[in-house]
């Protein structure tokens, strides 16, 4: 049978390899986005003139 939308009966399936995140799972994603856009803008910086950004 396939559900209509907004069936508040239907079944929802989840697959097995689905879990919630941690705190500390979003905290080292985060932090480990942060030091790349870090290294990017580092990057970049000392690609610059030094009158630019001095």
């Amino acid at each position: 049978m396939i559900p209509e939308p907004g069936d508040a009966n239907r079944e929802i399936t989840i697959t097995e390899t689905f879990h919630l995140q941690t705190d500390d799972e979003l905290y080292d994603k985060e932090l480990k986005q942060i030091e790349a856009d870090d290294q990017a803008i580092q990057t970049i910086l000392l690609g610059l003139p030094e009158d630019i950004y001095a």
